[in-house]
């Protein structure tokens, strides 16, 4: 599905990604860790379009990335779920639904999408007419994750779901991702600085350090790995 291969990226001469390469495939649950500053919000922007790329390459289905615009890569099926949620807070809850299902597959499956993000998320149903910036930190992740799932996407990244969200939201957040993969058709590609949580989760993780793949393989693999115990799970 996804295919990143020798990824480069430079901000003001300054290099963020160095030769990164991942996969994704169909229904896979891919993980990317790594510290403050290692590249994966990068990764993500290169990957939505947002940051144009140096060198490497970019495929979707086979579909050079580098030629498609931004606006389009989101019809291909691809929904960025960016860190810091990024709602719009001078609308509603169901307004912002709204605003995630832009292409015509996603309104012609609307309100099957409703009924699931508010099956998935009670919260954002109780809320609907309620505007999005007076709802708390957990609730606007939600919100954030309801609305990438309402562009009926076949690749959901998510973009740091848990950043400045107390514990119990976190897991609550956690399991809705795991519900999301078991009950939808969709690649999830997961990038998270709380390493336990998001290794445990995924089918494969990378570990990404100063913009390179230091490590990857499959997530009960880089548990066991002395190094990712030392580095990222306090062991």
């Amino acid at each position: 599905m996804l295919n990143i291969d020798a990824l480069r990226v430079s901000y003001g001469g300054a290099r963020a990604l160095d030769g990164a390469s991942l996969t994704v495939g169909p229904r896979e649950f891919v993980a990317v860790v790594g510290p403050n500053g290692a590249g994966k919000t990068t990764l993500f922007r290169a990957i939505s379009g947002v940051t144009p790329i140096e060198s490497g390459t970019l495929k979707y289905d086979g579909r050079d990335l580098a030629r498609v615009a931004p606006s389009v890569r989101a019809a291909l099926g691809i929904a960025h779920v960016p860190e810091g949620r990024q709602v719009f807070a001078r609308l509603t809850v169901l307004e912002n639904l709204e605003m995630g299902a832009q292409s015509a597959a996603a309104r012609q499956a609307w309100r099957d999408t409703l009924d699931f993000v508010f099956t998935l998320f009670p919260r954002l149903r109780e809320r609907q007419r309620q505007l999005a910036g007076t709802l708390s930190g957990g609730e606007q992740q939600m919100l954030a994750i309801a609305r990438g799932l309402a562009s009926l996407p076949r690749l959901l990244m998510l973009d740091e779901p848990s950043m400045g969200l107390a514990p119990a939201v976190v897991e609550q957040i956690f399991d809705s991702i795991h519900q999301v993969h078991r009950s939808r058709d969709i690649a999830i590609l997961l990038v998270e600085q709380r390493a336990a949580e998001a290794l445990e989760a995924c089918h494969h993780g990378y570990v990404l350090e100063s913009g390179r793949i230091v490590m990857q393989g499959r997530h009960e693999e880089l548990l066991r790995d002395e190094r990712v115990k030392r580095a990222y799970l306090g062991q």
